[in-house]
């Protein structure tokens, strides 16, 4: 006798739900009592057909990206050493800024000039450092933003307002929020992955969480420290289970989920438990085939690169094409950009890990006609001072630092904004965080305002209250 035949008999047997109980008594009006007091209008309007959340969505507006990479240098990379030039500060040297109470998180001393030399690219003349010599042959495909503002001088609260929009509740990260909007295009693969390798960075998978968003919407995470398939991804493959045995037996565990899930009012944590073992299933063969790039040619892999960082993002390239709307790229699993002190030498050996894959993967989606619809992101949650701590680093920066956008609709070669004449603040086309998150959705076709979830009886958004477009960076 078939597998399913052999169950199906059972499956609507058991005791009665106190939900039926109420949709049955009173004639009803238990059940929209409860609804009332749920706010949740499918129970009250009875059960809907069941659409898959993954599913890909229209925007708001047509979009100028479909998809979205994102680099994040975690510890907060020196704007004033790679991308904000300052020259003011040599003139400085070891002497006290002009300011008054400089609101800085430690003691810092005087000015420290950059040790990195800058120097203009491409036909647009952006200037960069010789920290990323490799990004800075793209500069004609970079729109530097040199006047970003965070809230606070601190890792913690400052990764949660760059990646989910509040730095201190726990809300849905940005990844989390795109593929809620608009889905993901492969079905196969999960919309929104982040690979961080060595283990999580601060505050660990709240930086991808899903918040208060159903959790189909959660980001996977992804330790790239590992080359085997079977490492990089927990349980990707069962050791005592043939695929077809596997597949009898996810047909079955559908069938009892889907009629658990019919007298229950569509339940999203149920719903997401359902998409996380299909997901998990479909993904057997087409995750081993986008995480393997062993079959790139050479000249490919030579270009992004050797290590870990080069094969992350070779690989991120593979994801992209395969249809998943949003990658974050992660370097260092703790803090690896916060030089408080040897700035020279930590972003020397920082920059040169990443600067090599992050250019390969705009030259090579360029190549392959995919730049102009996805959104490359480049940057930390925050920058550092321009002035001295220990003699050699320098302290967080949240009141001015620099992120770096390419391809998805933005201007090429091109900065926008400015810090004062020493990089310690934004003065020039001020850009908020929020502002920053209100411009990626809109180049996603999201209106940022209309874009909400309704949670705790109130319309939330990745914006919170806030946000702006910046316009003049859209080309």
């Amino acid at each position: 006798m078939d597998v399913m035949s052999q169950h199906r008999s059972h499956l609507r047997e058991g005791p009665i739900t106190r939900r039926a109980m109420l949709a049955r008594c009173g004639m009803g009006l238990g059940t929209l009592g409860l609804a009332s007091l749920l706010a949740d209008p499918r129970v009250a309007g009875g059960q809907t057909p069941y659409v898959n959340p993954l599913a890909p969505h229209a925007p708001h507006r047509p979009p100028r990206a479909r998809r979205v990479v994102h680099f994040f240098l975690n510890g907060g990379p020196s704007h004033v050493d790679s991308f904000d030039p300052k020259p003011t500060l040599a003139r400085y040297a070891g002497k006290p800024l002009p300011f008054a109470n400089l609101p800085t998180e430690r003691k810092t001393g005087g000015a420290l000039p950059s040790p990195f030399n800058f120097a203009r690219h491409g036909e647009s003349g952006l200037e960069i450092s010789d920290m990323f010599p490799r990004l800075a042959t793209c500069a004609d495909d970079l729109c530097v933003i040199r006047s970003m503002r965070a809230n606070v001088p601190n890792h913690e609260p400052s990764l949660m307002l760059m990646n989910c929009g509040d730095a201190q509740m726990t809300r849905p990260s940005m990844g989390s929020w795109v593929i809620y909007g608009l889905g993901t295009e492969n079905q196969n693969l999960p919309g929104f992955i982040s690979m961080c390798p060595g283990g999580y960075p601060v505050k660990e998978a709240e930086n991808w969480g899903n918040g208060f968003l159903p959790g189909a919407f959660q980001g996977t995470y992804v330790d790239t420290q590992h080359t085997d398939v079977a490492r990089l991804i927990e349980n990707i493959r069962s050791n005592d289970v043939s695929f077809e045995r596997q597949r009898r037996e996810m047909e079955l565990l559908r069938a009892i989920n889907r009629e658990h899930q019919a007298a229950r009012a569509d339940d999203p944590r149920l719903e997401a438990r359902i998409q996380s073992f299909e997901l998990a299933f479909r993904m057997q063969s087409e995750a081993s085939d986008a995480f393997d790039i062993s079959n790139e040619p050479q000249d490919i892999k030579d270009m992004y690169g050797p290590g870990v960082h080069g094969r992350q993002t070779l690989i991120a390239r593979r994801l992209l094409e395969r249809g998943v709307r949003y990658v974050q790229l992660w370097h260092g699993a703790g803090q690896p950009w916060d030089a408080h002190s040897d700035l020279q030498g930590n972003h020397a050996k920082l920059a040169a890990e990443v600067d090599r894959p992050a250019a390969a993967l705009i030259m090579d989606l360029k190549q392959r006609g995919m730049l102009d619809d996805t959104l490359v992101i480049f940057g930390g949650e925050f920058g550092r001072t321009p002035v001295s701590e220990g003699g050699s680093g320098r302290d967080h920066n949240p009141y001015g630092f620099s992120m770096v956008l390419a391809g998805g609709g933005v201007k090429g070669g091109f900065a926008y904004g400015a810090t004062d004449d020493f990089g310690f603040r934004a003065e020039q086309d001020v850009v908020h965080v929020h502002d920053l998150h209100a411009t990626i959705l809109h180049l996603l076709g999201l209106d940022h305002e209309r874009f909400t979830y309704r949670y705790a009886g109130r319309d939330f958004r990745l914006t919170d209250v806030s946000g702006n477009v910046v316009r003049d960076i859209l080309s």
